[in-house]
């Protein structure tokens, strides 16, 4: 009796273990095949620093998208595919059908949810910065701090921060730092404004003499107006201005001297107050930038028009009125600022004005 106790014994612990065998590899099967999400909404995980397969499978388990015994199946797929050492880390979406093959190729690749940042055109760069302290990707490290401590930890302690990040949309990763967000802008400035220089118009009569000029004066175009279609004009007024010898007269300049003095408003007063920045009391261009250029500017600059304008004042609606003389430019004055609040371009009186 014992001896066939024992012969059905021996005989049944290897069909037990091939039945719980068979079960493991068709439950696995299973598993590699399903998706993690049942519902129709998709799950956001994120992956931390140092993060390793296994603890992302128990925060997985966590989630409720996978169960006990599933931590291990993740762990061993991760390994056979060799996907468990190549894990990126970030904010990853599971959308609904994401199988666990599929998810791990999203953790290998570095297929991250993306966040987008905005430089706006025209911005200085105080309202850049306040505007990255705004948005909950990056994280902040340095952007409380002065603008020249800013400008250090991104490598470029020597240089003014007016000007230097090209504005458009920037689009990053969950836990950016904002010393590569600065650096990432920084780096693209710098490509296009050398970009621009190189195919700028070749003239005996250009007076910029290099990159730095390029981007001071178009930081000004970039402030003077709103119109695409007029950039080339105002920088061509610039142009001929610088060439004659005549004060630039632009009131973003003197905005930006007065600092926080400004309060919306120019007076007569304020033109005559000489800053650095004061293109009614100094020749030339100011010191550096006043705002973030964008591209538009910066070709603006390279090719500006070829016509014979000197002045120039807003019709009140956006758009500018373009005059080749004095006494042109006092009649659209007249025709255009009588009653309204926009300043023309040379405010000064005839006199004062250099010819």
């Amino acid at each position: 009796m014992k001896r066939h106790l024992i012969k059905y014994g021996l005989i049944g612990i290897p069909v037990v273990v091939l039945a719980c065998l068979v079960w493991v590899v068709t439950d696995y099967n299973r598993f590699i095949r399903s998706s993690l999400t049942t519902g129709k909404e998709s799950v956001r995980l994120e992956v931390r620093a140092g993060q390793s397969l296994k603890s992302i499978a128990n925060e997985l388990h966590n989630m409720g998208l996978i169960r006990q015994n599933q931590i291990l199946y993740l762990r061993l797929l991760g390994r056979w595919r060799d996907k468990a050492a190549s894990i990126h880390i970030g904010e990853y979406l599971i959308r609904p059908g994401t199988t666990p093959a599929s998810l791990l190729d999203q953790l290998s690749g570095g297929k991250v949810v993306l966040y987008s940042q905005t430089v706006i055109e025209g911005w200085n760069f105080r309202q850049m910065i306040e505007s990255l302290r705004q948005n909950p990707a990056i994280v902040n490290t340095v952007l409380d701090k002065p603008a020249n401590e800013i400008m250090a930890a991104i490598g470029f302690p020597d240089q003014h921060h007016e000007g230097r990040f090209l504005p458009e949309t920037y689009r990053f990763p969950k836990g950016t730092r904002d010393v590569d967000f600065l650096q990432r802008a920084y780096e693209a400035m710098a490509s296009e404004l050398n970009l621009q220089w190189q195919l700028r118009a070749k003239s005996d009569n250009y007076p910029l003499e290099t990159p730095e000029d390029m981007l001071i004066l178009a930081s000004i175009v970039e402030k003077e107006t709103g119109v695409a279609e007029e950039r080339s004009q105002i920088a061509g007024v610039f142009i001929r201005r610088l060439l004659k010898g005549m004060r630039l007269q632009t009131d973003p300049t003197v905005i930006y001297g007065m600092g926080d003095r400004y309060k919306g408003n120019i007076r007569r007063k304020d033109l005559r107050t000489d800053t650095p920045y004061n293109t009614y009391t100094r020749s030339g261009l100011p010191p550096t930038p006043i705002a973030l250029p964008g591209r538009g500017s910066l070709r603006a600059v390279g090719h500006p028009d070829d016509s014979k304008t000197l002045y120039f004042v807003s019709r009140g609606n956006g758009s500018h009125q373009f005059s080749e003389t004095l006494q042109e430019h006092n009649q659209s004055v007249i025709k255009y600022q009588l009653g309204g609040r926009a300043r023309p371009f040379s405010s000064m009186p005839a006199e004062k004005q250099k010819q």
